[in-house]
């Protein structure tokens, strides 16, 4: 997969940058060296792939309400914030 990265800084084809290889280099603005100014240089860089993390085979740590049971549930069941609001 590639993506383009704009730099300030020139490195060469090849080199890397946010760590990803460079594939190819252009120049967007060329650099001044009278005026000691940087170019701008725009790469197409190679992204190495993500791992892809497997989802766990764990069951969930709360077990499904048995026919007839009918509990309210807990704040730390629930894992909700318990909003108050204000009287008027």
């Amino acid at each position: 997969m590639t993506r383009t990265v704009r730099s300030r800084f020139d490195h060469e084809v090849g080199g890397t940058v946010e760590g990803c290889t460079i594939l190819e280099r252009r120049i967007v603005i060329p650099p001044i060296p009278a005026e000691q100014r940087r170019g701008v240089y725009e790469y197409v860089v190679e992204v190495p792939l993500a791992p892809v993390e497997a989802k766990s085979a764990k069951p969930r740590n709360t077990p499904a309400p048995e026919n007839a049971s009918f509990t309210r549930a807990t704040p730390d069941e629930r894992g909700g914030v318990v909003r108050r609001l204000p009287s008027r």
